[in-house]
């Protein structure tokens, strides 16, 4: 299963990282000269938080228009039918089942913090809506729509969403010290060290 991930994700990272790379240094060189040009206040784990937003959103949409995630052979407008047909752990199930639960962990998690907040009908809303327009938007380029992803999707980002909860409430009960803008900023600096070091080992 580790492996299957593993490979998976290198895959994705090999198709994003020129998209990726691109946009980053867009989106940093443009927000930036916003700080400056508006005299605005600069909290870095903020702006960190916001930089993975967008990099997650710019790579859920390259691999949901270029890469072949779906391996049915047709529409699917029946609930339960593809995710039915794969052997639990194999390839296939880990490419397919586990691949389109923990794509959207992240955006959960994103709805939870920047759109809805604890509002728990208007996240399934949100996350519905987004995976539905993929599934439309897949159709209409030639792809085919899958009832079972868009299951999986909202799966994957109500987890996400209860992440964020969960998150939320554990940092509201932390003493003052780990809610000091010094201490976020800290491990936010850890947390893309991480990530970047992560790539470099993946991609190496």
């Amino acid at each position: 299963m580790i492996e299957s991930l593993y490979s998976s994700f290198k895959a994705v990272l090999e198709m994003t990282w020129p998209t990726l790379f691109i946009s980053m240094v867009l989106l940093v060189s443009v927000r930036v000269s916003y700080l400056l040009k508006h005299k605005s206040e600069f909290v870095f784990y903020k702006e960190i938080l916001l930089f993975f937003f967008a990099m997650y959103i710019l790579c859920l949409f390259q691999v949901v228009t270029s890469q072949d995630i779906n391996m049915s052979s047709g529409n699917n407008f029946v609930p339960f039918v593809e995710i039915l047909r794969y052997k639990p752990w194999g390839r296939l199930f880990i490419k397919n089942i586990v691949g389109n639960v923990i794509m959207f962990v992240p955006y959960g998690f994103f709805v939870g913090k920047y759109s809805s907040g604890k509002s728990f009908l208007l996240t399934i809303f949100l996350i519905f809506l987004a995976s539905f327009s993929i599934e439309v938007t897949q159709l209409a380029i030639g792809r085919v729509f899958d009832v079972d992803d868009i299951i999986l999707n909202v799966l994957g980002g109500m987890l996400g969403y209860f992440v964020y909860v969960l998150l939320d409430n554990l940092y509201n009960c932390l003493p003052k010290i780990f809610r000091s803008s010094w201490f976020l900023n800290s491990v936010a600096l850890l947390l893309l060290v991480s990530v970047i070091m992560s790539i470099i080992f993946i991609m190496a």
